[in-house]
């Protein structure tokens, strides 16, 4: 929507955001199978494309009225095409999925390497836990699963996407006695090697960076870690050249006055 704003509108685009707002949030949605003002506060929104009914043209002035009627009609156009070309590459790249009942799949778990800011954890690549056999289709889209009592607070229920048919993958597949999934579908990786290091200087300070082997993770899914994350989050885990001596005491000056000899 704003790539179709500034090719439309070139150096004045800015100036159109709230009508492309306006549009977007006045335009029908089939997940909400309505507009998402009309969703937000139960009745449409009147729109430009309405003044001239309600005698507002008289009050705004025609050229106004008429131009704001030609923008939104424009963005409204625009939004349909970008719908229609999004919905195009999702579907190229979307592969049906159909499982029969007592098929065994491997359901897919994300391991965290723990909090990182604002209480947003850091996520890597994708493992998968199991096999575990289906027991019943509940939908196009969704199989309830034969869970292990380890698993027992996990709702049995997935979407097919969280689903992978039982082609055997050693390297994506996790050894459930070593890790504890949480309800979530998550469990918490830790680094096990540093595989190489680098230095970024700021202004202020130099900031060291660790190349970081995770658990269940091959060197190529490798991260790059700040050594404060580490040391703060991992304080176990050794960092090549860090130590924990402890700082030297700062020795107060002499108050004595100093003589000649």
């Amino acid at each position: 929507m704003l790539r179709a704003c500034a090719l439309t509108y070139s150096t004045k685009w800015d100036e159109c955001l709230p009508l492309a707002e306006f549009a977007y949030n006045n335009s029908y949605q089939k997940s909400l199978e309505m507009a998402p003002f009309e969703a937000l506060y139960g009745r449409r929104c009147r729109t430009p494309l309405n003044w001239s009914e309600l005698g507002e043209r008289i009050i705004f002035g025609p050229d106004l009225v008429t131009q704001a009627e030609e923008q939104v009609k424009l963005i409204h156009s625009n939004l349909k095409r970008a719908q229609s070309r999004q919905k195009n590459y999702s579907d190229k790249r979307r592969r049906p999925l159909v499982f029969e009942i007592d098929d065994h799949v491997y359901l897919r778990v994300s391991p965290m390497k723990g909090v990182h800011r604002f209480g947003v954890k850091g996520k890597l690549a994708p493992r998968y836990v199991g096999p575990f056999k289906i027991t019943e289709k509940c939908g196009p889209v969704a199989y309830r699963l034969e869970l292990p009592p380890y698993l027992v607070a996990v709702h049995d229920v997935f979407h097919v996407s969280q689903l992978k048919k039982c082609l055997r993958v050693p390297e994506e597949a996790v050894d459930t006695s070593q890790i504890q999934i949480e309800p979530d579908l998550t469990y918490e990786g830790h680094p096990i090697k540093i595989l190489d290091q680098k230095q970024r200087a700021t202004r202020r300070k130099a900031i060291n960076f660790y190349k970081v082997q995770w658990s269940n993770h091959s060197e190529e899914e490798a991260t790059w870690e700040q050594e404060e994350y580490l040391q703060t989050k991992y304080p176990g885990f050794s960092l090549p050249g860090v130590t924990d001596a402890p700082a030297r005491p700062r020795i107060a000056p002499s108050a004595a006055p100093l003589t000649r000899g």
